[in-house]
């Protein structure tokens, strides 16, 4: 069995792929951190520690977030719902629109995810703008719940994530 993981080491398994998806960009691959086990299992544990006993639900954002979230929710005893891209949802839903930096994208979640009052954790594998963190939380708003905190694997810090979902809390395990 391979030794545990700290936090501080996760970043070892976070590949740098240069020029994906445009030239000038720098894609920090989380699939090394979800292959090796120790790490996998620091990054779930650090996730999750921080709001056992303090939510009902977590909220995966598509797509590495419903790695993250799923897992996470199993580690709290929580239920999980995901947020989805537009069309991928079969039942009644409701729907967040969030700029982009050339246009503007969407999020959709079943009307039903969720009853009311419910502490949510929404979870993904990365922050960047913030845009698509919070149209999730708009969307937890809107069907009645509360945004516990926001939980990512990495920050990208320069792109102001954390500032765009103020006042709500924020954790990430890797700052870029």
């Amino acid at each position: 069995m391979e030794q545990a993981v700290s936090v501080a080491e996760l970043r070892r398994w976070v590949r740098d792929v240069p020029d994906f998806p445009k030239p000038g960009i720098i894609f920090r691959d989380v699939t090394p951190l979800l292959a090796h086990g120790p790490a996998f299992r620091t990054t779930v544990d650090s996730l999750a520690a921080p709001y056992a006993g303090a939510v009902d639900m977590v909220l995966g954002i598509e797509s590495r977030g419903f790695i993250f979230g799923a897992a996470v929710a199993y580690a709290l005893g929580a239920g999980l719902a995901v947020v989805r891209k537009p069309g991928k949802l079969p039942a009644d839903k409701i729907q967040a629109a969030y700029e982009l930096e050339y246009g503007t994208d969407a999020l959709e979640i079943h009307r039903d995810a969720f009853g009311s009052p419910t502490r949510v954790l929404i979870v993904d594998d990365l922050l960047a703008t913030g845009g698509t963190a919070s149209a999730a939380c708009e969307l937890v708003e809107r069907l009645g719940g509360q945004v516990v905190a926001c939980a990512f694997v990495i920050e990208l810090t320069a792109l102001g994530g954390r500032r765009r979902l103020a006042p709500r809390p924020v954790l990430s395990l890797i700052q870029y």
